[in-house]
């Protein structure tokens, strides 16, 4: 099995190489990869102390970036190399200064992860989430690297639960420890025979908990908000858009923020032409000319989480179609959530709707029928706005477990 799963990763970088010439996101991950051996061979000092943090991508690296960050502030004398697989991580984060070194990991081949190991000697390594890589736990055990994994989720249909998953089980009974989200991921791990583990919870909520702590904002936004409602929806897709193009006809009176997933230019053009009104772009119009607007689309990245404190309702996109994306932004900064149907596989997301917080709708006119409820009726919707923020609150903590975990390794 391990000559196939490495077969498989070989054919899966070949396959990668053959599509870069017609596939941007594919020729940024060979291209980022180019020279990796000169950059790692030269990016330490061989006296330097280096903790190697491992993202798939961005959402992966929010995860971890709030026990980055407490490893930087607990030990500021040891090294961070981060690590991305995907080109969505490494793009938007490569001048992250929370790191020393930011770089793609190398494509997980024996050679590749015996180079890799035997140049960066790391004093620990911590991978977030899913991240498992064969060859590297391989070369990290031989080395006797200490390895934790955080904010970890397990579920059944993985490999390491199936009947042929025998050959990777034997590497996860080898890692130090299993930081995991929930009691299910726990017991999934204790059925294979692993108990190194501590249910600590999800990082994500440390993260939105400093967002809302930095008080970080945007006087031009302020500006667009004062003196309305506010309703902004973040992370949409055009299914979404088509929910939201009905909104400012019946609510003359809402501001509305539109903060797309995708942010390409004929993206924003569909948008706006949805909207179907002269709305302001963030990045192209005079901030003085916004306050005539109703409609404000962010057509950025990087500012969403800071601008949900002037909103009082969050739209969030994405369950009707893929899957919900993240709720606990809006959620932190106490307002009711809404989005769509496909949220069943977000424990935030079931709890909120279970206990008040958010709403599930299905069409516009359901959409509709809601506002009306929490624009107008101020017990509904401050009973809504407790709910959120406290149950995101009540989630804090995991990042100070791990970094006690990550004390006893160094």
């Amino acid at each position: 099995m391990p000559f196939l799963y490495t077969f498989g990763i070989a054919l899966y970088s070949l396959l990668i190489r053959l599509a870069a010439p017609f596939n941007p996101k594919a020729r940024e991950w060979v291209a980022g990869r180019k020279g990796w051996k000169n950059k790692l061979s030269g990016a330490f000092q061989d006296t330097d102390k280096i903790v190697w943090f491992h993202a798939a991508s961005l959402g992966e690296f929010e995860q971890g970036r709030p026990v980055m960050e407490a490893f930087r502030r607990a030990f500021p004398n040891h090294k961070i190399l981060l690590t991305f697989f995907s080109p969505s991580g490494y793009e938007q984060m490569k001048d992250y200064v929370g790191a020393d070194v930011v770089m793609y990991l190398p494509a997980d081949c024996s050679r590749n992860a015996k180079y890799f190991v035997r140049i960066l000697k790391p004093a620990m390594a911590v991978f977030i989430k899913y991240e498992f890589w064969y060859n590297y736990l391989t070369e990290l055990n031989r080395s006797k690297t200490p390895v934790i994994f955080i904010s970890a989720l397990f579920r059944s249909g993985q490999p390491f639960f199936k009947w042929y998953g025998g050959w990777f089980r034997k590497k996860l009974r080898n890692i130090n420890h299993f930081y995991v989200q929930d009691e299910h991921s726990a017991d999934k791990l204790k059925s294979i025979g692993i108990d190194q583990i501590t249910i600590s919870g999800d990082t994500r909520f440390d993260r939105v908990a400093d967002i809302l702590a930095s008080k970080r904002g945007n006087a031009d936004i302020e500006k667009f908000c004062k003196g309305y409602s506010v309703l902004l929806a973040g992370s949409t897709w055009p299914p979404d858009e088509e929910i939201l193009a009905a909104l400012p006809a019946r609510f003359p009176e809402l501001k509305i923020i539109i903060a797309p997933h995708e942010v390409k230019e004929d993206r924003i053009r569909q948008l706006a032409a949805t909207m179907k009104l002269n709305v302001a772009r963030f990045t192209r119009d005079d901030p003085a000319s916004w306050p005539d607007k109703q409609v404000l689309i962010l057509d950025t990245i990087g500012i969403l989480s800071s601008v949900y404190r002037y909103a009082d309702i969050a739209y969030i996109g994405g369950a009707f179609a893929t899957g919900l994306h993240n709720i606990q932004e809006p959620a932190v900064n106490g307002m009711p959530v809404i989005f769509g149907p496909k949220y069943d596989k977000f424990r935030e997301a079931v709890a909120l709707v279970r206990d008040g917080g958010a709403y599930s709708i299905n069409s516009s006119s359901e959409m509709l029928e809601l506002l009306d409820d929490l624009l107008y009726d101020t017990v509904t919707y401050n009973a809504a706005c407790e709910v959120s923020k406290k149950y995101i609150l009540e989630q804090t903590g995991a990042t100070e477990k791990i970094l006690n975990g990550i004390r006893t390794y160094l």
